[in-house]
């Protein structure tokens, strides 16, 4: 089915409208932004019905020990992420430099990965999930002069699209295109750089099932598949935001070396099942800062019906 025109004079208004309100975000300090985000979030968890019950059923689903009053907050807390993460994005030039990175983020178990970055004896992909600040992985290895390469889909604005794919690009962050990636992110393995990816996103009905939070999850085999090709570590990593402010916890929560899978029985499904695992292990430390509206569950094995909110 061939895409829907898009209206130039309404991309153009709406790209006007988020350069405006982003300039009039500036005049006050970031951490008073996110409160106001918050507040936003509070309300779209009272007025959006459809993503608030599907949050809350994946919420059931995924801690059914919890009490309804506990998911409901994170849940609640799930929607305040989203307009978080969008204010972030307008203040990370301008607070994550070289000389200032040090007052936002506090390194936790990274060694590991900056000592891959450095031996750059291989290529290496890099995997996180729709939590807490995700971006700031990418741009904070730019910042520090580790470069990489983040597979992403361009915004439906071609003029929203470019605005924001320059933000994560300042520090010399390159992001492809989903679509047709491909042969970018096998000629940037193969020359030893490290390509991210978002690797908790529902791959329909070609996808590999593996259990996350109990359920199986339709995944992409692509990563595992690139790893095995190239013979690449697989580091799973995270940023999780600290007190609700400008800060975060960047760390790496597993590495996937070539030796942990060139025993097993099925080394496809070893991968994707243990970069599952630790992105759920990552969510499990701090459940609100999860984005559980989205529909991470849709696809459902053959023979499987689909429940609602799925």
């Amino acid at each position: 089915m061939a895409s829907k025109e898009r209206n130039d004079f309404l991309d153009r208004l709406q790209y006007l409208a988020v350069r405006i309100v982003s300039m009039m975000m500036q005049c006050w300090p970031v951490n008073a932004n996110l409160r106001a985000a918050k507040g936003l979030g509070d309300l779209l968890y009272r007025v959006d019905r459809k993503h608030r019950e599907r949050a809350l059923a994946n919420l059931r689903r995924s801690f059914p020990e919890l009490s309804d009053k506990q998911r409901e907050l994170f849940a609640r807390r799930g929607m305040q992420e989203l307009f978080m993460f969008f204010v972030e994005m307008f203040f990370t030039t301008r607070l994550i430099r070289i000389d200032s990175w040090a007052r936002y983020i506090v390194l936790e178990n990274f060694q590991k990965p900056l000592q891959l970055m450095v031996q750059r004896d291989g290529g290496l992909i890099m995997l996180t999930g729709h939590y807490g600040n995700f971006e700031i992985l990418g741009y904070l290895l730019a910042t520090l002069g580790f470069p990489t390469s983040s597979v992403a889909r361009p915004l439906d604005n071609p003029y929203l699209s470019d605005f924001v794919f320059g933000v994560r690009e300042k520090q010399g962050q390159r992001i492809i295109a989903k679509k047709g990636a491909t042969g970018d992110v096998v000629d940037v393995i193969e020359a030893g750089g490290a390509v991210g990816f978002v690797a908790d996103q529902n791959a329909g009905s070609k996808g590999i099932f593996v259990d996350f939070f109990g359920r199986k999850a339709s995944t992409y085999k692509s990563i595992g598949l690139l790893a095995m090709q190239y013979n690449v570590p697989v580091v799973i990593g995270y940023s999780r935001r600290l007190n609700d402010e400008f800060k975060f916890a960047v760390g790496a929560q597993d590495v996937i070396y070539p030796d942990d899978w060139k025993s097993q029985d099925d080394p496809l499904r070893y991968i994707t099942q243990r970069y599952t695992k630790a992105l759920e292990d990552i969510v499990r430390q701090d459940p609100g800062q999860y984005w559980w509206v989205h529909r991470r569950w849709k696809t459902r094995p053959r023979g499987e019906v689909a429940e609602a909110y799925d």
